[in-house]
């Protein structure tokens, strides 16, 4: 079987209602890209974990969608058009893309990917490069977290570097479950995992069955009544967080509260501009600092109890 791409450019007012019409219409997928990339007018657009882009468009933007070969690809984009009321039908071009050349390319976004001292996430059709390391089997694309971000990284790197055999393990707004699947694979006991997106809490059911690790996913409604008294309402050793900002400020009760006495929190999401004010929301409960930062992105630590504000991570 072979598909074909439509290729429509449009102004970024248009792109996002133009990608669900042509779903709408009969496209199979459709992504959104930066017309102008490569060149000097290219600009790059930052989400945060947990969080849709705050932009979903450029302004120059390249909508791409996925079509059957034997679907009438006009029709779908004057369909789509008509939905928004373009005032035109926008000009497009056609590419075919054959069966193997779009597995093919699927698969050659994703490489086996080498995270702190020991850790490796390796996609379902690679063999792991090491295979003595801390192996995960992840296969991405239906949730945050792949371990290519530097939010990922570093939490990942910190449960690495924070080894608690036996203990208890909270990972909060868990995505795709890679962070609760790395503290089970250190040596964790109980580890739950929460996130607010049902198709999330799926996906990491899935990972966590196929990395032969037991582990608990929750959306918060089933974590408050967990028959599991300490997932429902108690405490853990270790809880992480890899937010955004923003819920982390406002989350600050509800997640110092989940932490136990002599216990530890992580958080990550944040901007390194951003440490300061998330570390002051957390300060009437827990002394957070800044534990290690990556491409401007921080993972910030403490220890309930400690009264002052832990070191950071020692240079390698």
């Amino acid at each position: 079987m072979s598909w074909t791409e439509v290729i429509i450019e449009i102004a970024r007012e248009h792109a996002e209602a133009l990608s669900d019409a042509l779903m709408e219409a009969g496209a199979l997928s459709v992504s959104v890209e930066d017309a102008d990339e490569g060149t000097d007018q290219e600009k790059p657009l930052f989400g945060e974990p947990g969080m849709e882009p705050t932009e979903a468009a450029w302004d120059h933007s390249r909508v791409v969608a996925l079509t059957d070969t034997d679907a009438d690809q006009a029709a779908i984009v004057a369909e789509a058009a008509a939905a928004i009321q373009l005032a035109q039908v926008p000009a497009f071009t056609t590419r075919a893309v054959a069966d193997a050349d779009w597995v093919r390319l699927t698969q050659s976004q994703f490489e086996p990917i080498h995270i702190g001292t020991n850790i490796w996430v390796v996609p379902s059709w690679h063999e792991a490069p090491d295979p003595d390391g801390l192996i995960l089997e992840l296969d991405p694309g239906l949730a945050f977290g792949t371990g290519s971000h530097p939010t990922t990284r570093l939490c990942m790197e910190w449960l690495e570097a924070h080894p608690k055999p036996g203990k208890s393990v909270l990972d909060y707004g868990c995505g795709s479950g890679i962070l609760a699947m790395v503290a089970k694979k250190v040596g964790a006991g109980d580890v739950a995992g929460v996130d607010i997106d049902p198709q999330a809490i799926e996906s990491a059911r899935a990972n966590a069955e196929r990395n032969n690790c037991e582990i608990a996913f929750y959306v918060p409604d089933e974590f408050a009544v967990s028959p599991n008294e300490r997932h429902a309402k108690g405490q853990f050793d270790i809880v992480v967080a890899n937010i955004l900002s923003s819920p982390l400020k406002l989350m600050a009760p509800m997640l110092s509260g989940r932490v136990a006495p002599g216990g530890s929190l992580v958080l990550s999401g944040v901007l390194a501009r951003q440490a300061e004010e998330v570390a002051a929301a957390y300060a009437p409960f827990i002394k957070l600092g800044v534990w290690a930062e990556q491409d401007g992105w921080v993972a910030l630590h403490g220890t309930l109890g400690q009264d002052t504000v832990p070191a950071p991570r020692s240079p390698a």
